[in-house]
């Protein structure tokens, strides 16, 4: 049985720089989208509270026609009745009964004017609920606008981007595999603990990439070896040297051509 090609330390650097330089353009990529995604998450979301609104506002208009047509219905009743009173009185025998008719045919116009009443109440109503429809469908359409616009923002950003990403995250996913579990988690967790996702810098002026702390150059030599992973200690970064980041750099530019 074949025995299985050990992996250097060196190997494992250039991964690991291999891999921070496509999630780094990855980064640049979302950070060109800015808050779009975001943006339009939000649009949408209004956008459909807006509707609902808008849906209850029309059941609220509907209910109160439907009141109106109630009232409409007792006044008839009561006109009806009124008539009815009014053709009895013709025929009592005596006060007694006619007191009692008036009394009814009294309440019967009290209904009347109680639901003509109501009736203007739910029309008023009806009016300040269209104008509520109109201020509301006005709302929708200028958000609806303002989502097309940054939906086609979007669109237009990953139009242009979408091959380039979908090759980024196919190399990321076969970089990540050429570094064991342990470092590759020490990789993520330094990337999102620190500025810019940077989790491995090349050394630049005796100094960490990004950091103004000096690098002792005894240690320089050791990192520039190759032989082991070493951190800054200071950021927690890993730290390549100048040459080896020069040279994946070039690597991985000419890969994405």
């Amino acid at each position: 049985m074949a025995k299985k090609k050990e992996v250097t330390v060196e190997e494992k650097l250039r991964a690991l720089y291999d891999l921070q330089l496509i999630d780094s353009r990855i980064d640049e990529i979302k950070s060109v989208r800015g808050e779009l995604p975001l943006e339009i998450e939000d649009l949408e979301d209004e956008i459909v509270g807006l509707n609902k609104r808008l849906s209850n506002l029309n059941d609220d208009v509907k209910s109160l026609k439907d009141d109106i047509n109630g009232k409409k219905l007792v006044i008839e009743e009561a006109k009806e009745l009124i008539k009815k009173y009014n053709e009895q009185q013709k025929n009592v025998r005596n006060n007694r009964e006619f007191n009692s008719l008036s009394k009814e045919v009294e309440y019967q116009e009290l209904e009347v004017q109680l639901a003509e009443k109501r009736i203007k109440e739910y029309k008023v109503k009806i009016e300040q609920k269209k104008e509520v429809i109109e201020a509301t469908k006005e709302n929708i359409k200028q958000q609806e606008d303002l989502l097309k616009h940054k939906s086609d923002e979007l669109n237009g950003i990953m139009g242009e981007t979408k091959k380039e990403e979908a090759l980024l995250s196919k190399k990321s996913k076969e970089y990540s595999k050429l570094i064991d579990d342990h470092l590759l988690k020490a990789y993520n967790r330094i990337r999102i603990s620190v500025k810019n996702g940077l989790a491995v810098v090349p050394i630049e002026r005796g100094a960490s990439g990004g950091s103004f702390f000096t690098i002792p150059p005894q240690r320089q030599v050791e990192i520039a070896s190759r032989k082991k992973i070493i951190t800054d200690e200071h950021s927690g970064r890993i730290l390549v040297d100048a040459a080896l980041a020069e040279e994946e750099q070039e690597k991985i530019d000419n890969l994405l051509k």
